[in-house]
């Protein structure tokens, strides 16, 4: 059973059909974490769930977009002090999810930033500190995201 200092959640960083990243951008509700911050679609996982079930459900319901769950690739997970909360601790479980048609998803949570790999750095002090992190750790192993960082093959969308 979770305390109250401890949160257990699974997000995904959202690839589109073109290249781009796929990001909330956080309603600016003082009661909610990160407020108005820019971070991953997801959220808390709910009692006897897995990560891999809690993150199909958020992204369901954030997105209004079903995906099977073999669709997520599993990208690392974190178990520390919570960096968003600021206070307690928390066990992530992080995903990627490409190749989703932009034009399909309804979001309910938020709003939805669309960004290119190019322009993560300009948006820097807008994360969230996970998304920061997943940034990185998705960049780092998967070469394919990192070249796209340098291509221009998605300039103009």
């Amino acid at each position: 059973m979770t305390s109250p200092t401890h949160r257990e959640f699974a997000c995904a960083l959202i690839i589109d059909t073109f290249g781009r990243f796929l990001l909330q951008q956080r309603d600016d509700i003082p009661s909610i974490i990160q407020a108005g911050k820019i971070g991953m679609f997801g959220g808390h996982r709910e009692a006897s769930e897995s990560f891999l079930e809690c993150v199909a459900r958020e992204i369901r319901e954030e997105l209004s977009y079903a995906v099977p769950e073999h669709r997520f690739e599993y990208l690392t997970s974190y178990n520390d002090a919570d960096i968003d909360a600021g206070v307690g601790t928390l066990h992530g479980e992080f995903f990627i999810l490409r190749d989703i048609p932009v034009d399909e998803l309804v979001v309910t949570e938020g709003s939805l930033r669309i960004v290119r790999p190019d322009e993560i750095d300009s948006l820097t002090n807008s994360l969230t500190p996970i998304a920061k992190m997943l940034l990185k750790a998705a960049l780092e192993r998967d070469r394919e995201l990192a070249l796209s960082w340098k291509t221009t093959r998605h300039t103009g969308m």
